[in-house]
């Protein structure tokens, strides 16, 4: 089972596919429970007590025969090799006269010296997890994690009817996959998504395949949108307080008009089993996706070629800016289409079309979703304004990595000049412009806002440094102003970065 981590949480998001599942949010109308408005005289709250429970035999009547069950056979590479027990270490590389040695020879491992090797045995894995139609002819809707590595794939309906499938396309980022019932023989009940998503506090059925039990139905409310659960795509999710367990994993959450609002991804939870919180990708980004793999088998997506970091609340100070808000670029590639229109290291990104992007997650997502050749308005804070840029988008470049880093060059020791005023020491960088870190106090300002030894400051306050009496002439210019900190353009390893450091005025 795939697990997230996630952060200021004690527990996991775990994922679902025959290991992971997601309740969905379910979004039909219901009554209205509050009566009133919000009032100056900030009156009590005034509640309706609904006449009789929810009724949804039917939308489960209407909906079942379109989820499916998802079987997918795996290859596993290495058949003969690192077996594991619990409590004890895997057994790897041992001394040829280990005791193991011969336990290992006796499931197909040879000892050197041997004749004769038996043919190695492929193994494979089974998984599960669940889908659903979204056409006549055989289209199927599910995780990316459940088909991941798949050789073979098979579709049970809910009246036991089998169906060999093939792959379509599959999406890592989104956690998305397209699936098509091979040689079609016959029509398929199909759901469509919605085009909105329910309110939070909405009624949702959450339809899959938890622990193979094909065919089961969970009902919840929608708690929350846009959550971000830390997992590597950068899409935000629907939370669905719902009973949603391992096998539910690609199955719909419909709302009370059977229509798909989410397909169901991660359940939150400390042990990998049902806590009643579960995650759901968005109807309206599936069915994007979806419509790309259908078109190509692969997502296309607008690139602004930039690397870029959040807004704290120092660095908003620095600049200038009444709110940490917005994407600061720490790095252009000079082939990017964000270069060749202008942007440049420092500016932060404020809005994309007018809409306003309050961390590096949102600009992400707003640029993700934006066609190839399209054109976007970027507004931009620079020298203490805004000014605002147009960046024909390229296409994502899926051979580059997330953050673009390269392997760490040593640190070249020498006697350091001191710079109390953050708790670091400094030298001339060797090789390169700037000043280097080469000691640093655990206890210091630096420290606390996460410097370390070997980053390389480039520029103080706006201006670069060459040199560590550059550097201390930056300090005191910046006390001298109404600055409460001093912004810091950072090299570490190849990656550019800008922290804030706040000054001590005494």
């Amino acid at each position: 089972m795939t697990k997230l981590n996630l952060k200021k949480a004690p527990v996991k998001a775990t994922l679902l596919a025959s290991v992971l599942t997601v309740g969905v949010v379910a979004g039909a109308t219901v009554p209205t429970l509050l009566t009133g408005e919000p009032s100056a005289k900030a009156a009590p709250v005034q509640v309706t007590t609904p006449a009789a429970p929810v009724d949804f035999s039917g939308v489960v009547q209407a909906v079942k025969h379109a989820v499916v069950s998802v079987q997918v056979k795996t290859q596993i590479d290495s058949p003969n090799q690192n077996f594991t027990f619990p409590g004890f270490p895997e057994f790897r590389d041992l001394p040829k006269d280990h005791p193991f040695n011969r336990f290992f020879r006796r499931f197909g491992e040879e000892e050197e010296g041997d004749q004769k090797q038996a043919p190695a045995r492929p193994r494979f894995a089974q998984s599960q997890g669940s889908g659903f139609f979204i056409s006549e002819d055989g289209l199927v809707v599910t995780n990316h994690h459940v088909v991941d590595n798949g050789t073979e794939f098979k579709l049970v309906m809910d009246d036991g009817t089998e169906l060999d499938a093939e792959l379509v396309g599959s999406d890592e980022r989104s956690d998305l996959a397209l699936l098509r019932v091979k040689d079609a023989k016959q029509k398929f009940q199909y759901v469509k998504f919605a085009d909105e998503l329910p309110a939070v506090g909405s009624w949702v059925l959450a339809v899959g395949n938890p622990f193979g039990l094909g065919g089961t139905v969970t009902a919840g409310i929608i708690s929350a949108h846009g959550r971000d659960i830390n997992a590597q795509n950068y899409e935000s999710f629907i939370q669905i307080d719902a009973a949603v367990n391992k096998g539910n994993s690609g199955g719909p959450t419909f709302n009370l008009k059977g229509e798909v609002i989410g397909v169901n991804t991660a359940i939150f939870s400390p042990s990998g089993g049902n806590v009643g919180i579960a995650f759901a990708i968005p109807s309206e980004v599936a069915k994007d996706v979806i419509s790309d793999l259908k078109n190509g088998g692969k997502v296309k997506r607008g690139w602004l070629g930039v690397h870029i970091q959040n807004v704290s609340e120092d660095i908003a100070d620095s600049l200038g800016l009444t709110e940490a808000s917005g994407a600061m670029v720490t790095h252009t590639d000079e082939s990017a289409p964000a270069f060749k229109a202008g942007v440049e290291v420092g500016d932060v990104i404020l809005a994309v079309d007018g809409n306003e992007v309050k961390n590096t997650r949102e600009l992400a997502r707003a640029i993700g979703r934006t066609d190839p050749e399209s054109d976007v308005e970027l507004t931009i804070w620079r020298d203490g304004k805004e000014i605002k840029l147009t960046v024909n988008l390229g296409l994502f470049p899926d051979q580059v990595s997330d953050n673009g880093q390269t392997q760490p060059t040593p640190a070249q020791p020498a006697k350091p000049a001191s710079v109390q005023e953050f708790g670091f020491e400094l030298q001339p960088a060797q090789e390169e412009e700037g000043v280097e870190i080469v000691e640093i106090s655990p206890d210091g300002v630096a420290a606390e806002k996460g410097l370390s030894r070997g980053d390389i400051i480039l520029e103080a306050g706006g201006k670069k440094i060459t040199s560590v009496e550059e550097f201390e002439k930056q300090i005191s210019e910046a006390k001298n102003s109404s600055r409460r900190t001093l912004l810091l353009q950072l090299k570490r390893q190849s990656n550019i970065q800008f922290v804030a450091l706040p000054l001590n005025k005494s």
